[in-house]
């Protein structure tokens, strides 16, 4: 992650430079490769990544529980365009606060708007000063947190490693709660949200996640594909599978493996942009979220169950 933060951020100091198409065009792309990274390492918000609130600030989805039925509200994956060009406008902002307008103007979300909306680059006729100092701050703050977290990282593995309890806020703990989390993310702001589940039936494409760069889907499969590679421990002999066969749960670890590649398989099935596919493909994207829902049922009450792991969070619309 810090390579592809700091790749972004080199080709992000070029385009500001010189704006153009082709040095857009390569942001873009340092964009898109920084934000699949990301999918990677999600499941691991605790520790230095939830001392730093990296996930908020980073990639904000606006929780579980919020209530989901007007476009004008910030929910989910939405970007806060107005309170962005109010910040670049005034040049007044504050990225470390902690309000739902700073976490909605940062991170992925504000990148995502301000490389990928179509008028990114007429944009800068206006306030040109203004609007690249913004887009480097924000990249600057994304590039200091994934730092600050990989460096912290170091000296947590050890306490990381040596903690083999399953209590609440254990290593074991973590790691089936974010499991769960992460697939809870999939099911609601990532999906079942925009696709109208929350809003009887009403469609909100524009709170997909990444909406402007129109990576949705890609980035769910990302997601999703990195949650089982956690799971098996990428067939080391060391992930949370080889842990449930060692608690003699191995019927439930081929259940949750083999759901796990329904579920990958489901999601690869829905076209980019996510958002179109809402209207364009309904069956497909129905079909996977029910897929998902099966597989964080599994996660969230069977294998938390078999591990005695206790779930912490909640979310307002049940499984």
């Amino acid at each position: 992650m810090q390579q592809k933060m700091g790749a972004l951020q080199t080709i992000c100091e070029a385009y500001l430079a010189a704006p153009s198409q082709l040095t857009l065009s390569k942001l873009k792309l340092a964009y898109i490769a920084a934000h699949l990274q990301y999918e990677k390492i999600a499941a691991f918000q605790f520790g230095p990544a939830e001392t730093q609130l990296l996930d908020i600030y980073a990639n904000y989805s606006g929780g579980l529980d919020y209530d989901f039925s007007s476009v004008g509200e910030l929910t989910g994956f939405s970007i806060d365009t107005i309170n962005i060009e109010n910040n670049i406008a005034t040049g007044n902002y504050n990225l470390v606060g902690l309000t739902r307008n700073s976490f909605y103007s940062q991170g992925f979300p504000a990148l995502n708007y301000l490389i990928f909306e179509p008028k990114a680059l007429d944009r800068f006729a206006v306030n040109p000063a203004g609007r690249a100092k913004y887009i480097r701050d924000v990249v600057s703050r994304l590039k200091g947190l994934i730092d600050q977290v990989a460096g912290d990282w170091t000296t947590y593995r050890a306490d990381f490693v040596s903690n083999t309890k399953t209590n609440v806020g254990s290593p074991i703990g973590n790691l089936v709660n974010q499991l769960a989390y992460q697939l809870d993310l999939i099911k609601g702001p990532r999906i079942g949200w925009p696709f109208g589940k929350q809003s009887g039936g009403i469609v909100f494409a524009n709170k997909t996640e990444a909406y402007y760069a129109g990576i949705s889907a890609a980035l769910a499969v990302e997601n999703l594909s990195a949650l089982k590679e956690l799971y098996t421990g990428a067939s080391s002999g060391k992930g949370l599978s080889d842990y449930l066969v060692a608690l003699n749960r191995a019927a439930l670890n081929d259940e949750v493996t083999a759901q796990f590649d329904v579920s990958i398989a489901a999601l690869q099935s829905i076209p980019d942009p996510m958002s179109a596919a809402f209207t364009t493909e309904p069956a497909k994207v129905e079909a996977a979220y029910k897929e998902v829902q099966k597989l964080l049922t599994l996660l969230k009450t069977d294998v938390a169950s078999a591990t005695g792991v206790q779930i912490t969070f909640t979310d307002n619309d049940g499984d």
